[in-house]
């Protein structure tokens, strides 16, 4: 089955457990359709560069699935129609990286991070 990492950001009025239980219901969305969810992340509450629907901060999810694309698609629609949720950004992959992703890594993990001078 194909691999596909997916972002999405929720508004930032929720609780972060609501936060948490979308990524609890997505994930059983998938797993409904004959996929299954490999990894995901609970990134925050972070500040946008501009604001969506009157919102300047957002909750940001992390999500690496392994999924048939209709159960992708599904998964997509359902997150379209939910009120809480702002944004989706799906990416198809050839392969998933092993380990947290970049934005949990601490500063001192980051290599390819210039020094400051």
């Amino acid at each position: 089955m194909p691999l596909y990492e997916h972002v999405f950001i929720s508004r930032q009025d929720l609780s972060s457990t609501q936060a948490e239980g979308l990524i609890e219901h997505f994930g059983t969305v998938l797993s409904d359709n004959g996929g299954n969810v490999i990894d995901s992340e609970y990134w925050g509450v972070k500040t946008m560069a501009y604001k969506i629907n009157k919102n300047r901060k957002g909750h940001y999810a992390f999500l690496k699935t392994d999924a048939p694309a209709p159960a992708v698609q599904e998964m997509e629609r359902l997150m379209r129609l939910h009120d809480d949720v702002m944004r989706i950004l799906t990416i198809k992959v050839d392969e998933h990286v092993e380990g947290p992703s970049v934005q949990m890594q601490k500063r001192d993990e980051r290599a390819e991070r210039r020094e400051r001078r």
